[in-house]
């Protein structure tokens, strides 16, 4: 009894190939791209956000913060005058 394959060689070019793989890729990154939430942010508990400021930090001083009331690192709503264990200094 032979243990070749019944099944007869199939000629798939390089080109072929490739373009299945690019399509495979390019339909991955689509499913994973819209699984993703926009933007993660961290809770203000997490943060250690608190709703005065800490010295001369203050959120509206922050590089982090964006006016009038969010932050891209905190969620929720951020005031200006707060601070969190994330300060940065605007530049």
């Amino acid at each position: 009894m032979s243990f070749e394959s019944k099944i007869p060689p199939q000629n798939v070019s390089r080109r072929d190939l490739l373009r299945g793989a690019a399509m495979i890729a390019g339909g991955a990154a689509i499913v994973v791209g819209t699984a993703l939430p926009a933007e993660a942010k961290m809770p203000q508990k997490a943060a250690a956000y608190q709703e005065t400021p800490k010295g001369d930090q203050a959120c509206s001083t922050c590089a982090l913060f964006k006016s009038p009331s969010s932050c891209t690192l905190v969620d929720g709503t951020i005031s200006p005058n707060g601070w969190c264990r994330f300060y940065s200094k605007k530049s």
